[in-house]
């Protein structure tokens, strides 16, 4: 990007919501909340707008996309939904659930959406601020997690402005985000498979279904978001299942393992899973000093906590 450019604040009202579409359908960028982060918008079918998203967050362009629209009739229009896609669609949406769908050929999304694959990722949020947002424009909107690639994800707006500031057009603040996690993506080949853990259990899905979820190979080629080894990741380096914080580390507690700050004291998985990129953003603005942080079950909603842990964790380039 040239210059940095004056990112407005967009209050929650209707004349945010309609600043807000007439920006997005204008080309710019938008952030806007949803249930599970703060996404970083811009118009799906506008080749420019798309490339910008890329340009403001620095990511991969091998590095797909979702498209978020307001209902599974809008769906209908840009991807086939049929048989298991469309029973979890009907179950889950709208929600924190992400499903890569064939595309259309008269779809008019940007190739770069999809990152020239033949299939597309698609949410229908459940958050009241982006529903509104999304019928407003009333084009595909692609909204990434509004952070610099690789780094914590945001679930409020000042998380957005202390990455994003100067290289996006507003953020639209819809207060906390209330999963704190992004969605669970799944895709079909042809059966099922569980893409990324996120906001929705695993658990519930494969209930469902009436059957468990086949899981990506870790070989496999990057066919949705959130797959890079190293993603989510604070500044700071991390350390996983820790009992207790070695000298010069900061510990991140849950439950009775207690730290500098701590996921949820009771062991509540939903409320770890809606504190862990504030905590994370937290800790980073302390310092750089490393983060240990303590084990996590891995059931539930633990298993998409686990998951951006490791990533966070990971060797990084």
């Amino acid at each position: 990007m040239e210059r940095p450019i004056e990112t407005e604040t967009l209050a929650p009202d209707e004349a945010g919501i309609a600043r807000a579409a007439a920006l997005l359908r204008d080309g710019g960028l938008v952030s806007f909340p949803t249930e599970t982060v703060y996404g970083l918008g811009g118009d799906a079918t506008n080749d420019r707008a798309v490339a910008r998203i890329y340009e403001a967050k620095g990511r991969p362009r091998f590095n797909p996309l979702i498209a978020h629209l307001p209902d599974i009739d809008a769906v209908d229009g840009i991807a086939e939904l049929t048989g298991k896609a469309r029973d979890l669609a009907q179950a889950f949406w709208p929600g924190p659930l992400t499903l890569v769908l064939p595309i259309r050929p008269d779809a008019g999304l940007s190739p770069l959406v999809s990152a020239g694959l033949t299939t597309v990722a698609i949410r229908v949020p459940d958050h009241p601020l982006a529903q509104k947002l999304l019928r407003a424009v009333g084009r595909p909107v692609v909204a990434p997690s509004a952070n610099p690639s690789g780094r914590i994800s945001p679930t409020r707006a000042d998380h957005v402005l202390a990455g994003l500031s100067g290289r996006i057009d507003a953020v639209l603040d819809g207060g906390p985000c209330s999963v704190g996690v992004e969605s669970t993506i799944v895709g079909f080949d042809p059966t099922p498979v569980l893409l990324r853990p996120g906001g929705l259990p695993e658990e519930a899905i494969a209930e469902a279904l009436g059957a468990p979820l086949a899981t990506r190979a870790e070989d496999a080629a990057i066919t949705a978001p959130g797959q890079l080894s190293s993603h989510y990741a604070p500044a700071a380096r991390v350390r996983l299942n820790a009992a207790s914080a070695r000298p010069g580390e900061r510990l991140l507690g849950f439950a009775d393992v207690d730290g500098d700050m701590n996921l949820s004291p009771s062991g509540d998985l939903v409320e770890a899973a809606a504190n862990l990129f504030g905590m994370f953003h937290a800790l980073d603005a302390e310092g750089d000093a490393p983060i240990a942080v303590a084990p996590i079950p891995e059931k539930g909603l633990g298993r998409a906590i686990n998951d951006r842990l490791r990533r966070a964790a990971a060797p990084r380039d």
